[in-house]
């Protein structure tokens, strides 16, 4: 019987390794932070959840009633299932689990685990220890979540420990760059596409190194600084993300920033923050080290959030209003991109970008105002924003089926920039225009009204409105009803791939679609 018992404990470890593919997706998604993890687990895991724990108390009687065939059957089942679905699930998913250093050591730990408990259910076989660790690998075995809190635990010293080598050697290396220029940027949105404008402005005088894509943790940027820093750098651009309170100060304490931009204020992660203060009080926790650095802050001049908390006088201040020392004006835009008078300072000089919405032309200011602080000529920004392309994702311009456009704004996850998006439908004239869009998330209390106000918004420029969720679209849906939007152009689909499958079913070259966001797996529901 020992030998059936063995087999069903070695299913049990190999069904346990095929679903823990999803649950450290999740975790990884969820920034490795258990309570964000199970927030998950309650909201969209909670019926398996319930199915894994009777698994094991149905396995747990067949065990103590010696019924061991059928155990042998029950986890040759679940194997099975939690195999083909591990395979679907990995196909099917929009951002995949990445198998960076920190999850094969999550993986490595359960099947260290595992190993322990056959061995010793192999060595003391129906005596108590023995007895004790089968039950206990059936218990890891079948409740996944359960697995996934042991393994963090047993590896989080191990991973606090790695993580602190890492951020003391980035900093050995930045103090070692004498010459070098900081420049940190944050906000709620708007900092990744700044911090790429700025890149490519400034290097048009500079030797320049940049966070890449969304590379704004502190992990993310110890990374940058060990990897892509060289002894000819001359400066550092710095996205910095936060969540909570003191994120910012964190990256601030490794960086040692001499310049700050700050994109903006607002809703953003109100789930964590609980409050608009709370972000700006973040935000400017970057404010806070530059000041104390002898440097200089540039702030949107625009933003009412930072507009209401902010002196006259103490920052410098950006936007598209003319009260501010660095703006734009004359602007248009339309399918081939935007033009306008950037004012910096006393000067000005005409631009034109490929890049669409005033939000991108306010990421302009704010990076021109900052390049040309640090001596870049009026030429070579004119320059520099000339060859700008959209960045990937962020109201990109693109050739779709039956010569059709598709802007793909999928990155964006801001109320004003989505609100933004959608009003720029209203610039392609005489075309049929699309939306589809899951809506924001993480507003906290603003999440309703903030997505009921998209749905309104989108109903006022678009023919069609394709929604994807049907439990996330009812606040949007709910906006989209609020107006005389025709409702057989409103759909609700449960995937990306059915809203786009409805979209090309009438597709011309005199069409364009909207694509507005595109969550994670762990908010599709």
């Amino acid at each position: 019987m020992n030998i059936l018992i063995t087999i069903s404990l070695i299913l049990a470890a190999a069904s346990s390794i095929c679903t823990l593919v999803r649950q450290y997706q999740m975790l990884q998604q969820n920034s490795y932070y258990p309570s964000r993890y199970f927030k998950w687990v309650k909201e969209s895991y909670s019926v398996l959840l319930a199915v894994e724990c009777m698994v094991f108390c149905f396995s747990s009687t067949l065990y103590l009633g010696k019924n061991y065939i059928s155990q042998l059957v029950l986890y040759s089942i679940m194997f099975i299932s939690r195999l083909v679905s591990a395979i679907h699930t990995h196909k099917r998913s929009i951002k995949k689990l990445v198998f960076t250093a920190r999850i094969k050591r999550l993986f490595a730990t359960v099947i260290i685990i595992f190993i322990l408990l056959i061995s010793l259910f192999l060595g003391f076989g129906d005596k108590l220890l023995g007895e004790i660790s089968s039950i206990l690998l059936f218990m890891f075995a079948s409740v996944s979540p359960l697995t996934v809190l042991l393994a963090w635990t047993l590896t989080y010293p191990l991973e606090k420990a790695v993580s602190n080598w890492y951020i003391n050697d980035a900093k050995r290396i930045l103090k070692a760059h004498k010459n070098l220029t900081v420049v940190g940027i944050t906000g709620s949105y708007g900092k990744t596409t700044t911090k790429f404008i700025l890149n490519r402005i400034l290097s048009e005088k500079f030797n320049v190194v940049c966070t890449p894509q969304s590379f704004n943790t502190p992990m993310g940027v110890v990374r940058t600084v060990r990897g892509d820093l060289k002894p000819q750098t001359e400066i550092f651009i710095c996205e910095m993300g936060a969540k909570n309170v003191g994120d910012i100060k964190e990256i601030c304490d490794i960086a040692n920033p001499d310049f700050a931009i700050i994109t903006s204020v607002g809703p953003q992660h109100l789930e964590t923050f609980k409050s608009i203060e709370n972000v700006y009080k973040t935000k400017f926790e970057l404010a806070d080290a530059v000041t104390d650095n002898g440097g200089k802050v540039f702030i949107n001049g625009d933003n009412k959030e930072i507009k209401s908390r902010t002196e006259d006088g103490k920052y410098i201040r950006f936007g598209l209003e003319s009260y501010n020392s660095y703006y734009a004006e004359n602007i248009s835009y339309g399918r081939s991109g935007s033009k306008f008078t950037l004012v910096l300072g006393d000067e000005r000089i005409e631009v034109s970008t490929k890049l669409l919405g005033l939000h991108s032309v306010a990421d302009i200011v704010a990076a021109a105002a900052v390049a040309h602080t640090l001596g870049v000529s009026l030429e070579d920004i004119a320059f520099a924003i000339s060859t700008l392309k959209p960045y990937e994702h962020r109201l990109e311009l693109k050739s779709f089926k039956n010569s059709s456009l598709l802007i793909d704004d999928a990155y964006n996850a801001n109320p004003e920039g989505s609100l933004e998006a959608v009003r720029i439908l209203s610039h392609f004239e005489g075309m049929h225009k699309t939306v589809i869009t899951p809506g924001l998330i993480e507003l906290g209390d603003k999440e309703y009204e903030c997505n009921y106000q998209l749905g309104a918004e989108a109903a006022k420029y678009a023919d069609r409105i394709i929604l994807v969720g049907e439990n996330r679209s009812k606040p949007l849906r709910a906006g989209v009803e609020s107006t005389d939007f025709s409702l057989k152009n409103l759909f609700v689909v449960k995937s990306f791939s059915e809203a786009i499958a409805i979209h090309s079913s009438d597709v011309t070259s005199n069409s364009v679609v909207l694509l507005e966001n595109d969550l994670p797996d762990n908010y599709l529901n």
